[in-house]
């Protein structure tokens, strides 16, 4: 094992090198051609499985998220709403997934603007049915969707747009993710009887495995539970955010997060398969800070930052597959490599992770993915921006955070140089008043106005210590 340094010696030897090897690591979503510096094609028959207790199917370790799907002219969806997704893309990625022994596809009626489903199953309907397992949600968000007639429709228009007479695997999509999840849990799958209908389509053979996705709220994932040990449903699989990060932490990092293991522990308990969401933290554990990507290169220098968290992911023996949102060809690839074969996390390696983990937490990095969704504000602030620039002054080590730090002074003007630079005055934190628009939009659930508040007042006690600093001059 590598001889421990502590943080300073990490920062003095790897310091000026990891900034850029660690953009090398991972292909990243404004350069999709930077890749591993080892990438190499990865093995076509290697692929780790995991077989379903409840129907005997052997899933793929990776599954493949089709949330992210490349449009004409490159990027996402997400980055150019209007432009036409990239069918033939979809083809070409679907085909070199399945003939590198991925198996499982996640879609929704709700990803990319309700046109996932059909590129999904327009790449799909290809190969043999066979072949590929499928699975969708019943996304019955708004309040238009929730009725018995609407929900039975969006079902039937999934059938429709993949192409197939049954799912393999139905999710209740997204529960106790509301405001207030328990009426709106019922308002969505109780009061209409719409899961009574949906336990008749699999006696039916029209659903295959019955499950849920779970985001938020404790209360209703352990009626769940519950409900499964009175007998009442039976849930065949049920979809989790399980990563290093959120295995222990989850619930201080976020109060409206559960941690990991809770969750894993109850389904285990009754042998419930989880489906992993989330290995990455939405990018997050991609981009972990430079000293911590320096020991892992020292420890595994072949392999990249996101392949630990793959690994850690994929380890657990219950988990039946671990879902990636793979835009680019080049996360395709790496993300097999990781699972063909799964090399399982060690106890060493996991109570490395586990206090990288920790480390990450104290240090109150702030857990947005920059997906946009809380913009845009109405007082024209960058919220991704301000964060982003706050966490990567994290992630490089120069938080000017201790007053007595001999790097103090540099610090901080690192961080107010690098704020102007990095977000226009106009759109920083000083002009957040609170109004809450942003934070229901929030799929982190972060509580943005508070966190506006935070950075204002540190960057304000910044530019304090500056103006005194200069009087005593």
């Amino acid at each position: 094992m590598a001889k421990k340094i502590n943080r300073r010696d990490f920062l003095k030897i790897f310091g000026g090198a990891t900034a850029g090897a660690s953009s090398l690591l991972v292909a990243c979503k404004n350069n999709p051609q930077q890749t591993t510096a080892d990438q190499q094609e990865p093995p076509k028959d290697k692929m780790t499985m995991r077989v379903n207790p409840n129907t005997g199917d052997k899933v793929s370790l990776l599954g493949y998220g089709m949330m992210r799907l490349p449009v004409v002219g490159g990027g996402t969806e997400r980055d150019h709403p209007d432009a036409d997704i990239d069918q033939e893309m979809v083809n070409k990625e679907v085909d070199y997934a399945i003939e590198h022994g991925v198996n499982y596809f996640d879609t929704s009626p709700a990803y990319c603007q309700g046109r996932s489903e059909k590129a999904t199953g327009i790449a799909l309907h290809r190969h043999p049915r066979n072949k590929y397992f499928v699975a969708t949600k019943l996304s019955n968000f708004s309040p238009e969707t929730r009725s018995r007639a609407a929900s039975i429709e969006m079902f039937e228009n999934s059938l429709k747009e993949l192409q197939v007479d049954y799912i393999d695997y139905l999710l209740l999509h997204a529960i106790g993710g509301g405001n207030d999840s328990e009426e709106e849990f019922n308002s969505r799958f109780m009061d209409n009887g719409i899961l009574d209908w949906l336990v008749e389509q699999k006696k039916k053979g029209r659903i295959r495995n019955l499950g849920f996705s779970y985001h938020g709220d404790i209360a209703i994932f352990d009626q769940l539970m519950t409900w499964m040990d009175e007998g009442k449903y039976h849930w065949d699989f049920a979809q989790i955010e399980l990563n290093y990060l959120d295995w222990e932490w989850a619930d201080e990092i976020n109060n409206r997060n559960t941690d990991a293991k809770y969750l894993y522990d109850e389904l285990q308990k009754r042998n419930i398969p989880a489906v992993i969401m989330e290995p990455l933290l939405g990018g997050r554990l991609a981009n972990v800070p430079d000293p911590v990507v320096a020991e892992m290169k020292q420890r595994r220098p072949e392999n990249s930052v996101a392949s630990w968290a793959f690994r850690y992911a994929g380890t657990p023996e219950k988990v039946l597959t671990v879902l990636s949102g793979m835009t680019y060809m080049e996360h395709l690839r790496e993300n097999i490599r990781s699972y063909a074969p799964l090399d399982p996390i060690t106890k060493e390696e996991n109570e490395f992770l586990l206090k990288i983990a920790e480390d990450i937490y104290n240090q109150k990095n702030i857990p947005c993915n920059e997906c946009n969704y809380c913009m845009p504000c109405p007082y024209g602030i960058n919220i991704p921006s301000v964060f982003v620039h706050y966490n990567k002054m994290i992630r490089e080590g120069n938080m000017p955070s201790n007053k007595q730090n001999p790097e103090y002074r540099k610090q901080r003007k690192a961080f107010l140089v690098g704020y102007d630079r990095s977000v226009p005055r106009l759109r920083q934190a000083d002009h957040c008043i609170g109004c809450g628009q942003c934070v229901s939009h929030c799929p982190q659930r972060i509580d943005i106005p508070k966190e506006m508040r935070r950075i204002d007042t540190m960057v304000e006690n910044l530019k304090r210590d500056g103006k005194v600093k200069e009087l005593e001059l």
